[in-house]
């Protein structure tokens, strides 16, 4: 039994900071607006490259989720390009951000945090930057 890959990853958040993780993962991270199915429950798909890589789910008053310090989540790795234009968003944004190089590679990479916490890195191809 294979696993191929990351499908997706999803934040269940109240309907109001839903919309500013939305923003904030379209106009700084990139990320893309697009379809999805008719669930019951309110929600986003947004893409990278034609995939549907992070869903938004609303968090109604009575699901009974794990929350807290217990979590173990650090952050999402997203593939980019455009080295330049990913700093300056950040930087226009106000966002607070460090980078590193991958050793051994070359690979660039860009850490932040997106308004609720969770971590982003975006790695970037050789010879960007």
């Amino acid at each position: 039994m294979p696993v191929h890959g990351i499908a997706h990853y999803n934040f269940r958040l109240e309907r109001q900071l839903m919309e500013e993780v939305r923003a904030f993962y379209e106009k700084v991270v990139g990320l893309v607006l697009g379809p999805r199915p008719p669930f019951q429950s309110f929600g986003y798909w947004l893409y990278a490259n034609g995939c549907d890589v992070l869903h938004l789910s609303e968090e109604l008053p009575d699901d009974k989720r794990r929350t807290g310090s217990d979590l173990t989540f650090d952050h999402v790795a997203l593939e980019a390009s455009s080295w330049p234009q990913h700093v300056a968003l950040l930087e226009a944004a106000g966002v607070a951000f460090s980078q590193e190089f991958v050793p051994a590679t070359g690979r660039r990479q860009l850490f932040f945090r997106d308004p609720v916490g969770n971590g982003v890195e975006l790695i970037f191809p050789v010879g960007e930057g």
